[in-house]
C-alpha cells in the first residue's frame, strides 16, 4: 500500500469521525431549539393510569363534552399535524375527554379513524375536577371554557415541559403556549414548523450521542 494511500485510510478512520463529531456538536450548541413554557406539567398517568407520556413527543388536547361542536378542529389536527407526523415512533396525540363521553368518542374516533391510522391517537376520560387540574398544570394565559374544552393543542416534550414560543408576533405579550386547531393556518405556518424543531432537537441529540459512543 502507498503512502498516500495509507493516508487515505488512516483520514477515514480518524479525522473524518472526528470532524463529523465537531459538526454535530456545534450543531446542537446552535441549533435553535424551541422554547420551554412551563416545565413538569402534570403526567397524564396521574390522569389514566393506563397512559403515560412515555418519552414521547406528545400534541394534548381537551375534548371537552361538546363534541358535536369541536369535531372539525380534530380533523384540522388529524389532516395538519398527526398525518405528517405519525410514523415518528416517539410521537403520539393525547386527548382529554370528560367522562360520560365515551360514547360520543368513540363516535368522533370512528369518524377521524375512517380514513386515518388511529394506533397513536390515545383518549383519556377523567372527571371536571381532575381535567380542571390537569390543564391548570400548563400554566397558561387561557382558560378552559365552561364546556372544559379549549381550541388550543399544545406540545409536551420528553421531559414533560410544554413547548411553545416566546416571540409570536400574533400574541399580546408574545408567548404562544398552544395552536389554534380552529386555524388551519396556523397549524399549519406554526404548530407544524414548531414540531418539526422539537423532533429534530432529539434526532440531533440522538446522534450526537452515538457519535459519542463510537469516538
Amino acid at each position: 500500500m502507498s503512502k498516500k494511500q495509507k493516508f487515505i485510510v488512516l483520514f477515514a478512520l480518524f479525522i473524518v469521525p472526528l470532524l463529523f463529531y465537531i459538526f454535530l456538536s456545534l450543531g446542537i450548541n446552535n441549533f435553535a431549539k424551541l422554547p420551554v413554557l412551563t416545565k413538569n406539567v402534570i403526567d397524564v398517568s396521574t390522569v389514566d393510569a393506563t397512559k403515560k407520556f412515555d418519552r414521547k413527543i406528545s400534541i394534548v388536547t381537551f375534548l371537552g363534552k361538546d363534541l358535536e361542536s369541536v369535531k372539525g378542529e380534530f380533523f384540522n389536527l388529524n389532516q395538519k399535524i398527526y398525518k405528517p407526523f405519525y410514523g415518528f415512533k416517539d410521537f403520539q396525540m393525547i386527548v382529554i375527554a370528560v367522562k360520560g363521553t365515551e360514547d360520543n368518542v368513540e363516535k368522533l374516533r370512528k369518524e377521524i379513524g375512517a380514513f386515518t391510522d388511529m394506533n397513536k391517537w390515545q383518549f383519556v376520560f377523567a372527571n371536571e375536577e381532575v381535567v380542571k387540574a390537569f390543564y391548570d398544570s400548563f400554566q397558561t394565559n387561557q382558560s378552559l371554557d365552561a364546556n372544559l374544552h379549549t381550541s388550543k393543542a399544545f406540545i409536551i416534550d420528553k421531559e414533560v415541559n410544554l413547548r411553545g414560543r416566546t416571540d409570536d408576533k400574533d400574541a399580546a405579550d408574545g408567548k404562544l403556549f398552544g395552536y389554534n386547531m380552529k386555524s388551519v393556518g396556523e397549524l399549519n405556518d406554526k404548530m407544524k414548523d414548531d414540531v418539526k424543531v422539537v423532533l429534530a432537537e432529539y434526532r440531533l441529540a440522538l446522534k450526537k450521542n452515538n457519535a459519542d459512543r463510537e469516538i
